[in-house]
């Protein structure tokens, strides 16, 4: 792991600055929506993917944390983060109950972590689904690109309607980023909102690269979030960059953006973030600390908490 680069800007000015800098606005913790564990054979071939990324994206992706995972669960508490979704996603079936299983175990061994669950197209998917959240379930998974499947499918029709009248998030990896899918696009999910309005919708990634259709989503759903997981970061900057109004627009939503990161899977250190989220506070007098305590905490808070 290389050593942070000192951060003039607005945030941490590295990860060793986390938590004194969340303690300074106020807050007693942070809650990250879009984090992943998973079963130690499926994380190592996820790293694996990224380690070709090169190959896949045409540029380098190194894991900035790619530790045991106790020491990955060590890492977040030293930030502060006081409750994380670790989120699991299958890509193929009879995967994602199985992943669920893991899910629950784990969130049963670390106290900071919520039951999450995810969900595939398949003849046992509502039954699974409504398991889960008997089980206790707080935020789900349902990834697009990787799973390459059609979110209108019907077979994943009664667990959207399950998922909906309990209450429960869904984090929906819809967008064309990084890699366009066969299923991707925010006007595809848009049909299965159109059927289950009263979704609970996070949108990863704030649907990057289509943010214009994203934020269009949020205004139109009210049950739709965003999710800053590698938003306005450097490293996405360079290749899907916001709109040059970003913070501006963020004004009327302020109350449905969330903060995700995608730790442990990153190419820069957590710290970088938090650094754009902050920025996004100082550019517009409207947002502010406000707006920080919410995406850091009380937004993504509420989302979790069970109805």
């Amino acid at each position: 792991m290389s050593a942070d680069v000192d951060h003039h800007g607005p945030g941490p000015r590295s990860d060793a600055d986390v938590a004194d800098w969340v303690r300074g606005l106020g807050l007693d913790g942070i809650v990250d929506l879009h984090v992943h564990f998973l079963p130690e054979r499926v994380l190592h071939k996820v790293w694996a993917y990224f380690d070709a990324a090169e190959r896949h994206y045409g540029m380098a992706w190194p894991i900035r944390y790619r530790l045991p995972q106790p020491d990955r669960v060590e890492l977040l508490r030293s930030f502060g983060v006081r409750t994380f979704a670790p989120l699991v996603y299958p890509h193929k079936p009879d995967m994602a109950e199985w992943l669920n299983a893991w899910a629950l175990r784990f969130a049963a061994d670390v106290p900071e972590a919520v039951p999450t669950a995810t969900l595939f197209p398949e003849p046992a998917v509502a039954r699974y689904t409504e398991d889960a959240l008997a089980a206790g379930a707080r935020c789900f998974k349902a990834h697009v690109q990787v799973g390459a499947y059609d979110p209108r499918d019907g077979a994943l029709d009664e667990a959207w309607g399950v998922i909906a009248d309990a209450g429960v998030p869904v984090v929906v990896h819809c967008g064309h980023g990084p890699l366009r899918g066969e299923h991707t696009g925010i006007g595809v999910f848009e049909q299965v909102l159109r059927r289950h309005p009263r979704l609970v919708t996070v949108l990863a990634h704030a649907g990057m690269p289509e943010y214009d259709d994203a934020f269009a989503l949020v205004q139109r759903y009210p049950n739709v979030h965003l999710d800053t997981t590698m938003v306005g970061v450097p490293f996405t900057e360079d290749v899907m960059p916001l709109p040059r109004d970003w913070p501006s627009r963020l004004v009327d939503v302020a109350d449905r953006v969330v903060l995700g990161t995608d730790f442990p899977n990153i190419p820069y250190s957590y710290a970088t973030q938090l650094q754009a989220v902050a920025g996004w506070a100082e550019a517009d007098s409207r947002l502010g600390t406000v707006f920080l305590r919410a995406v850091l905490h009380d937004t993504p808070s509420r989302l979790l908490t069970p109805r």
